[in-house]
C-alpha cells in the first residue's frame, strides 16, 4: 500500500466517523447533538483540511530508517501542530478533529513504517510515544488533559498512545471484525463497544466529574445487551441516549477518536 493509499484511509475514516448516526453526544447528518457551534459541513471541510497532513505523516513513516522511533514521533509532531492550524483555519477556530491529528496522525505513520518493516502498528506506537505521559502532563495544568491528570491521574489520549491503543487493539478492532449488517449499524455497534469501556476524558469535561464514567458504561452495555442497532429495541434504546445526551451537554469526543482509529485500521486490514 502506497503513503498516499493509507493518507487516503485516513480520510476515509474520518468521513465515515461523521455519517455514521445516530451518535450519542457527536455531531451526524441528522443532528448536531451537545455542539451547536457545529454540523456535518463543518466535519467535511474539517476532513479535507487534513489530507495533506496524512500525505506527511506516512511520507515520514515510509522514509524513517532510524533506531529510535521517538525521532519519527518529533518529525510527526511538527507537521501535526502545521495542520491543528489549517483545520483551525477551516472550521473557523472550531475544535473538530484535535484529538484525531494526534491519534490519526500515529496510526498514518506507524501504518506507512510497517510497510517496510516487519512490526504492527500498535507496538510501533508504543515504541513512539514512549515516556510521552511524563514528557507533557503533571508539569501544569492549562488543557483538559493536563487537569484532569493532576486532578483523577488520568493520562488520557496520550496514556492510551504510550499504551499502544489497547482498547483499539484487543476490543474495538476485533468487536468490528465480528459485526454484521449495514456498515452504518456495525459503527455504531463498535461505538457503543468503545463506550462501554473507555474513560472518556471529553465525558469527563462536559459532565466534571468521574462518575459519569461509570454511568456511560452502563448505558452502552445496555445497548448492546438489547442487541444493537439492528433490533428494534437497541434503535430505540440509542435514541433515548441521544436525547439524554444532549439535555445533559455531554460528549463523547474521546471515543470518537478511537472509533475513527478503529475505522482506520479496519479499511487498512480489509475488514470493512
Amino acid at each position: 500500500m502506497t503513503p498516499f493509499e493509507i493518507a487516503q484511509n485516513a480520510e476515509k475514516a474520518l468521513l465515515y466517523e461523521v455519517v455514521t448516526n445516530p451518535k450519542p453526544g457527536l455531531v451526524d447528518p441528522a443532528d448536531r447533538g451537545p455542539h451547536p457551534d457545529m454540523n456535518v459541513y463543518l466535519f467535511v471541510d474539517s476532513s479535507l483540511s487534513l489530507r495533506k497532513y496524512f500525505v506527511q505523516a506516512a511520507n515520514i513513516g515510509n522514509n524513517f530508517n532510524g533506531k529510535d522511533l521517538r525521532q519519527m514521533f518529533n518529525l510527526l509532531r511538527q507537521v501535526g501542530i502545521k495542520a491543528e492550524k489549517k483545520m483551525f483555519t477551516a472550521t473557523h477556530e472550531v475544535n473538530t478533529h484535535k484529538g484525531a491529528i494526534f491519534s490519526l496522525g500515529l496510526f498514518v505513520c506507524a501504518s506507512a513504517y510497517c510497510q517496510n518493516h516487519t512490526a504492527d502498528e500498535f507496538t510501533v506506537i508504543q515504541k513512539m510515544t514512549q515516556g510521552l505521559v511524563e514528557h507533557d502532563l503533571g508539569q501544569k495544568s492549562e488543557t483538559a488533559g493536563e487537569k484532569q491528570f493532576l486532578q483523577y491521574g488520568k493520562g488520557g489520549v496520550r496514556a492510551e498512545a504510550e499504551a499502544g491503543y489497547p482498547l483499539v487493539r484487543d476490543v474495538a478492532l476485533p468487536f468490528l471484525m465480528h459485526t454484521t449488517g449495514d456498515l452504518n449499524a456495525r459503527l455504531l455497534d463498535t461505538l457503543m463497544k468503545i463506550v462501554s469501556e473507555i474513560e472518556d476524558s471529553n465525558l469527563i469535561k462536559r459532565a466534571g466529574n468521574i462518575e459519569v464514567i461509570a454511568w456511560a458504561h452502563q448505558q452502552a452495555k445496555k445497548y448492546l445487551t438489547l442487541g444493537g442497532y439492528q433490533t428494534e429495541a437497541g434503535k430505540q434504546f440509542m435514541l433515548e441516549l441521544n436525547q439524554t445526551f444532549k439535555e445533559r451537554n455531554y460528549s463523547l469526543g474521546g471515543s470518537a477518536d478511537l472509533l475513527i482509529i478503529t475505522i482506520f485500521m479496519a479499511l487498512q486490514k480489509e475488514i470493512i
